[in-house]
């Protein structure tokens, strides 16, 4: 499974978005150099639609001589100058993060996440699988990863209990991300108010085409020549929430429903995996619907 990385790879991570003005970067950047402190990669965008300045700063630990709780009450009074609407976080590479994944039947998605967590290729781990059926928990099994089981009943009325019993779960080990690895349930609006920003959903087409069940056969019908994947936040509206990454892959007159699926799987692990790890590495800043990613 994952691990932290050494002393001389740590990093202070500083995401920042705020009304733009004069002097953003100047202040910041004072800052982090009278600290002593190294910036080893950064990222700016201004949004001149919205008037929003948007960065992200990696800092190397080792050239700070504070822990990361201390950068970040001296950074507030920083925040604080930049205006009351500033949305900011430091988080420090040093302590791995944490996911919970909710799945199915489909196993791909989960095969792809489990085999990247156990290859060192995730900057978290993965703490729990829970599944509202119990197809896959000896694949969760396999890779040492606890798998629960919660059933749900037919009845989508009747399903309250069942994803009281899923908040339990995950709440538990309190995750940094909470991945629906094609769980093919739609979240209640409290969980997506309780989850708001860890959430993350893997639809199976180039949103917003194809919103809802069965894409495939959808795009199929319509004749596309193109099909995607995307991976999104989860919000009460279906299918709607920031996306963090998509992809496409052509297909042709002489594909059949079938051919669509298996070559979707496909784009979906690769998308899953990149919307996933552009999160935990906190490289996605969210302003209204959309997002920012520092790739």
């Amino acid at each position: 499974m994952s691990a932290p990385p050494p002393d001389s790879d740590r990093r202070f991570v500083l995401t920042l978005g705020c009304p733009d003005q004069i002097g953003i970067v100047a202040r910041i950047s004072t800052f982090i150099a009278e600290l002593g402190g190294s910036i080893v990669e950064a990222g700016y965008h201004s949004d001149p639609v919205t008037g929003w300045f948007f960065t992200r700063q990696a800092v190397r630990a080792s050239s700070i001589p504070l822990g990361v709780d201390e950068f970040r009450s001296r950074f507030r009074d920083v925040a604080m100058q930049l205006g009351p609407e500033t949305d900011w976080a430091l988080s420090d590479t040093g302590t791995l993060k944490r996911i919970v994944l909710l799945v199915s039947k489909e196993p791909h998605c989960l095969h792809d996440l489990l085999g990247r967590a156990a290859g060192g290729e995730l900057p978290a781990t993965i703490e729990a699988v829970i599944g509202n059926h119990a197809d896959l928990a000896s694949v969760v099994e396999a890779h040492g990863v606890k798998f629960h089981h919660v059933p749900f009943p037919r009845d989508p009325d009747e399903r309250g209990p069942a994803f009281g019993r899923i908040r339990e779960l995950v709440d538990s080990h309190e995750p940094d991300a909470v991945v629906l690895a094609r769980f093919m349930q739609v979240l209640p609006p409290d969980l997506c108010a309780h989850w708001k920003g860890r959430a993350l959903n893997i639809h199976h087409s180039f949103l917003p085409s194809f919103v809802g069940a069965k894409p495939y056969h959808q795009a199929f019908a319509r004749g596309v020549k193109l099909i995607g994947a995307t991976c999104h936040y989860v919000t009460p509206e279906l299918d709607a929430g920031p996306i963090l990454e998509q992809d496409v892959i052509r297909v042709d007159h002489a594909d059949e429903v079938r051919d669509f699926v298996r070559q979707g799987r496909d784009i979906e692990k690769l998308v899953l995996a990149r919307g996933l790890r552009w999160h935990l590495e906190d490289r996605v800043l969210v302003h209204g619907g959309k997002t920012v990613v520092f790739s």
